[in-house]
């Protein structure tokens, strides 16, 4: 769980995965929530579908901590898709 943190951090702080709204505070303490919200679930999301990947794709238990950090990264990107597909007037902030 703690490469899947690390990767969603890289992802948030790298990617901008995450991005800011605005200078004011409330706009800054909103983000920061966020950031940290998307962080926790991509750290149990890639915690979670490790193991599983690796049973599907038949992965030397030695790559466990490189595949829980790619899909850390990659689970923000998963779980935006899949937000879109259930709730697709949230998923890109704006509504219809």
């Amino acid at each position: 769980m703690i490469a899947g943190f690390s990767g969603s951090l890289v992802a948030i702080a790298l990617l901008n995965s995450v991005p800011g709204a605005g200078d004011t505070w409330r706009e800054l303490v909103r983000t920061s929530v966020r950031r940290m919200a998307v962080s926790c679930a991509s750290s149990l999301t890639a915690g979670y579908l490790t193991p599983l990947a690796l049973l599907a794709a038949n992965v030397p238990d030695s790559m466990l901590l490189s595949m829980a950090f790619l899909l850390g990264v990659g689970a923000q990107k998963a779980l935006v898709n899949i937000m879109s597909k259930y709730w697709p007037q949230q998923a890109g902030g704006e509504t219809s």
